[in-house]
């Protein structure tokens, strides 16, 4: 039983195959899929297909790409949906890209400080999207959270980072969730930090349509796959793929705590 708690299957890519790819996570034992907004279009697909299906959730997101669309009326109006909307589990991804995103970083920065405020206003968890801005990421979120000891629900997705600065997320109660990149061969840091990921700090997910694991490189990604990242991360802990797929689920669980 796996949640792939970051997915995008509102995207073009899944138009002709979309039942199926369905149908095949469910044999791969995935019992709940979270499509992340990016933007404004895409966020209102996820709730679109979370009112559709009972196992897909949505999540309402401006990511750094387009950071430029985040305002004030916006976060207004995602406030209502959300209230409406059970379904809709939490904010993100936003956050900074200081990689690829063509947006000047002060632009970036206030984007990603209105969808904490969002997030914080109606009490649900935050997804970030960092790439190349770890600092700057910490240093926003330690001016908008106390991390005094109470649980925050905040994600580092697709988490790229350093094991020292995944100690410092643990240490304020942040997850790092894992993609099918820790089983990349070449993926020598990103497994230590696997390794060393406290049994309650970890979520997997896809990023489909994007990051296929290693066994299925160079094709699209999907939920089902999902299961493979679980594969390698019980490798590396050395411990059951029951145990991971238990308890990545209870994380997914007790992070979207929303999702039923």
């Amino acid at each position: 039983m796996l949640i792939d708690t970051h997915a995008h299957l509102m995207f073009h890519e899944f138009d002709e195959n979309f039942e199926d790819v369905l149908s095949k996570a469910k044999e791969a034992g995935v019992i709940k899929i979270i499509n992340i907004g990016c933007d404004v279009k895409s966020s209102e697909d996820a709730v679109l297909l979370s009112q559709k299906y009972e196992n897909l959730y949505a999540t309402l997101g401006i990511h750094p790409y387009d950071a430029v669309l985040a305002t004030n009326d916006l976060m207004e109006e995602w406030k209502k949906l959300i209230s409406e909307n059970k379904k809709i589990v939490g904010i993100g991804e936003c956050g900074l890209d200081y990689c690829k995103a063509e947006v000047p970083k002060d632009v970036q920065k206030n984007a990603f400080r209105l969808q904490i405020d969002l997030a914080k206003s109606v009490n649900v968890p935050l997804v970030v999207h960092c790439r190349d801005a770890y600092e700057d990421c910490l240093e926003i979120l330690d001016e908008k959270f106390s991390f005094d000891g109470k649980y925050v629900g905040i994600v580092f997705h697709c988490y790229s980072g350093t094991l020292d600065f995944a100690k410092k997320l643990w240490d304020r109660g942040i997850i790092t969730s894992f993609t099918g990149i820790v089983t990349y061969p070449s993926a020598k840091e990103m497994q230590e930090v696997a390794k060393n990921a406290p049994m309650d700090m970890f979520m997997v997910e896809t990023d489909s349509p994007y990051l296929a694991p290693q066994k299925f490189r160079g094709k699209m990604n999907q939920p089902a796959y999902v299961a493979e990242t679980a594969m390698k991360i019980a490798e590396i802990k050395d411990i059951s793929y029951e145990e991971v797929c238990e308890k990545s689920t209870e994380n997914a669980k007790r992070f979207f705590e929303r999702m039923k």
